[in-house]
This record gives C-alpha cells, structure tokens and sequence, in this order.
C-alpha cells in the first residue's frame, strides 16, 4: 500500500506543478486565461487528494480537519478553473486567487501537522 501511497502522492504533485506552472505562465505572458495545463492540473490534483485521503497508512490517518480544509480548497480551485475556461479573458483578481488558493493549499499540506 505505501507503493500506491507514493504513486499518488507522485501524480498529486504533478498537478499542481501543472496548476501552477500554467498560471505563471499565463500571467507572465499577460494574456490572463485558463489553459489546458491549469484545468488538468486541477482536475489531477482533486482526484489524487481523494486517493491520498483514503486509509491506506498503518494507523497514521491525517487530520480530519485538515482532509476538510484542503478539499474546500481544491474544489474551489477546479471550480473558479473550470467554469472560466472557456472565456477568452479572466480578471486579474480572479486570476491571481486562482494562484493565491493554489499556494494556499500547498501550505497546509506542508506546514499542518
């Protein structure tokens, strides 16, 4: 099981590298809108969190609190990402919290123990 675990955790960090390499991108390019790598980002990383979240450790579950906040985090994250990808131009502010959720959620998953 700790294989599996790992393999997760290994696809899990892929998404977000792809969430949030392609909102650098975007924004640095200027031309603020979603691209395929932040919709699949999202998308891998929400589906490998309910992977990651399952039992699968020898009695050393993580915090319930802490499986709660990063999934209200994701979710928000695929929404604001998958109801704006086909506009042709996001707003800043909606933009940038897109980023700012995404570092967010990166956060708790180092620094909550």
């Amino acid at each position: 099981m700790e294989a599996l675990r790992l393999v997760l955790l290994y696809v899990h960090l892929i998404g977000f590298a792809m969430l949030l390499g392609g909102s650098i991108a975007q924004y640095v390019s200027g031309r603020l809108r979603i691209n395929a790598a932040m919709l699949w980002g999202s998308v891998i990383g929400l589906l490998t969190g309910f992977g990651l979240a399952a039992p699968l450790r020898n009695g050393h579950e993580p915090d319930p609190a802490k499986l709660v906040t990063k999934l209200v985090l994701a979710l928000l994250i695929f929404v604001m990402v998958f109801f704006s990808r086909k506009r042709e131009s996001v707003n800043r502010g909606h933009f940038l919290a897109i980023i700012g959720l995404t570092l967010v959620n990166a956060a708790v998953a180092v620094f909550w123990r």
